[in-house]
C-alpha cells in the first residue's frame, strides 16, 4: 500500500516548529552539519532521524545512565553520534550496518565527532550479527535503537530483548508509517513488519510499552517506546498470551 502524503503546508509547518525548536534546544552543531553533508554527498538517501529526534535519543541514553548502547541500522552515523556523545567514557555503542558504503560513510563522520574509541560498527546483515551477539552471552545493553528494514523488525525486536536485561530500553523508528500501521489489510511489507512487531510486543509478558505518532521535518510518523521489565524464563514471549 502506498504510504499516504502530508498535505505541503502541514510539512511546512511542521519543519517550522522543527526549526525553531532545534534553536530553543541546541539540537545541532557543526560536527552534526558535516555528518549530514558528507552523508549527502556520497550519496546516501536522507531518512536519517531529525535534529530533535537525534536530541531525543540523546536524553533517553543520558536519562537512564547507558554504558553500552545497540544501534540496528547506521546509515551516516548521524544518530550514532547524538547517542554515543551521551556515553561515559568508557561506554560502547555498537552499530549495526548493512551496506559498506554506508558504513565508510559513517566512519568517517564519526571519526570527525572524536568518537571513533566508542563507537564500534559491523558491516553485514543485521540478524546474523544479532544471532552471534546472542550466542557469544555478552553483557547486555541498556538501551537499543532500531531503526534499519521494516520488514525485520519482528526479528530484531526479539534480539533486542534477548540482549537486554530488566531496565533497558528499547526504540523503534517508524513504527506510524503514515498511518497506514492502522491498515489491518495492507500489504506493503514495511507495514506488515511492524505489525508483526506490534503483536510480539502486545503478546510479551517481559515489557511494558508505548507508541508516539510525531510529525516534523520527517513528515508524518512514529516510535515505540518499550521497556524490558524481566528477561527470565518464566516471563518469555509467549505466542498463547
Amino acid at each position: 500500500m502506498t504510504q499516504r502524503s502530508s498535505p505541503p503546508e502541514d510539512l511546512a509547518r511542521w519543519s517550522l516548529v522543527d526549526r525553531y525548536y532545534e534553536g530553543i534546544v541546541g539540537a545541532g552543531d557543526p560536527v552534526l552539519t558535516a555528518a549530514l553533508e558528507a552523508s549527502r554527498a556520497a550519496g546516501l538517501p536522507e531518512i536519517q532521524v531529525s535534529p530533535l529526534q537525534g536530541k531525543l535519543l540523546h536524553l533517553l541514553a543520558r536519562s537512564i545512565g547507558a554504558r553500552r548502547i545497540l544501534e540496528i541500522g547506521t546509515l551516516g552515523g548521524y544518530s550514532a553520534i547524538w547517542l554515543a556523545r551521551a556515553l561515559p567514557d568508557d561506554g560502547r555503542l555498537l552499530s549495526l550496518e548493512l551496506d559498506p558504503k554506508h558504513a565508510d560513510v559513517a566512519t568517517a563522520n564519526l571519526r570527525r565527532a572524536g568518537l571513533s574509541d566508542r563507537v564500534e560498527i559491523r558491516v553485514g546483515p543485521a540478524t546474523e550479527s544479532l544471532e552471534k551477539l546472542v550466542r557469544a552471552s555478552d553483557p547486555a545493553f541498556d538501551l537499543v535503537f532500531i531503526d534499519a528494514d521494516k520488514a525485520s523488525y519482528p526479528v530484531y525486536y526479539e534480539s533486542a530483548v534477548r540482549l537486554s536485561h530488566p531496565g533497558t530500553l528499547v526504540v523503534a523508528d517508524n513504527v506510524v508509517r503514515r498511518g497506514d500501521v492502522a491498515e489491518a489489510g495492507s500489504v506493503d511489507p514495511q507495514v506488515v513488519g511492524v505489525r508483526q512487531m506490534n503483536e510480539r510486543i502486545a503478546r510479551d509478558r517481559r515489557v511494558s510499552a508505548t507508541a508516539i505518532q510525531t510529525v516534523g521535518t520527517k513528515g508524518y510518523d512514529g516510535f515505540a517506546l518499550v521497556r524490558v521489565d524481566s528477561v527470565t524464563e518464566d516471563r518469555r514471549f509467549s505466542a498463547e498470551r
